[in-house]
């Protein structure tokens, strides 16, 4: 398994193989043979990115067995999801902001990321597999009373675009299987999610067919796999962090 990450450090922008409490600075391009260049960097010393800058993210709803039943909704046939714009990316400890327009709840949603590798267009399952370059850690973040406050039209852009509501980070990890990992959210040292990726309705190489059919994914691109039971409301102050074991911990705090 290899974690990748993104930095900022002495006025510059790189990005590496984070080994422990260091980084082995490539360069290059990440999703295209990128090449060590020898020098190592203490994680300690930079300011942690968003590990890609997708052009867009996909994100999931019903994705979930646990959710769907809870919900009682049907089991969709077909993925049912929406886009979060760039303005909401948010990286590793940098502070999800409460919106201006909007003061009633503000929800976490703990999620595995997939990040596309190259270009996906139309592409089979099997040719799917191999457009996955990695894995991340999501807080698809929501304005919770937003969602379905008009009867006449449910407003998914709105609820989910606010700056600093797409969370992801702080790596990209390769080399592992994601059906064998659990999904934690932790909100002020109290776990509120635990939830393995094996129950999810349709896995990452699906996934990504699916979606390639309908747009062209590019490298960099996540695709948030959507969340399932345990969501709740987070207060001015909190800390919010979500863990998935082998992608590590996506910490933020929320004002």
């Amino acid at each position: 398994m290899t974690q990748w990450i993104r930095f900022a450090h002495g006025g510059n922008t790189g990005f590496g193989i984070l080994e422990g409490g260091t980084i082995r600075v490539h360069d290059g391009d990440m999703f295209a043979q990128p090449r060590a260049t020898g020098e190592a960097i203490a994680l300690s010393s930079v300011k942690v990115m968003t590990p890609s800058v997708p052009a867009i993210m996909v994100a999931l709803v019903d994705n979930y067995h646990a959710l769907v039943a809870k919900l009682n909704h049907a089991v969709p046939p077909e993925p049912l999801y929406f886009l979060k714009s760039s303005n909401s990316f948010l990286a590793q400890d940098e502070t999800i902001r409460a919106p201006r327009s909007y003061t009633g709840k503000v929800v976490y949603e703990g999620e595995l990321g997939i990040v596309i590798g190259r270009r996906c267009a139309a592409v089979s399952e099997a040719e799917a597999a191999d457009c996955i370059f990695g894995y991340t850690c999501v807080n698809d973040v929501t304005a919770g009373e937003i969602l379905n406050r008009d009867p006449g039209f449910a407003q998914w852009t709105r609820a989910k675009n606010f700056d600093t509501f797409g969370v992801f980070g702080p790596v990209i990890a390769t080399g592992l299987d994601p059906l064998k990992l659990t999904v934690k959210t932790v909100l002020n040292g109290q776990e509120r999610q635990s939830y393995p990726v094996s129950d999810i309705v349709f896995p990452p190489a699906r996934l990504v067919s699916l979606i390639s059919r309908d747009m062209t994914l590019g490298a960099g691109d996540v695709i948030a796999c959507g969340t399932s039971v345990g969501v709740g409301s987070m207060m001015p102050g909190s800390s919010v962090s979500v863990v998935i074991d082998g992608i590590g911990t996506l910490s933020n705090r929320f004002e």
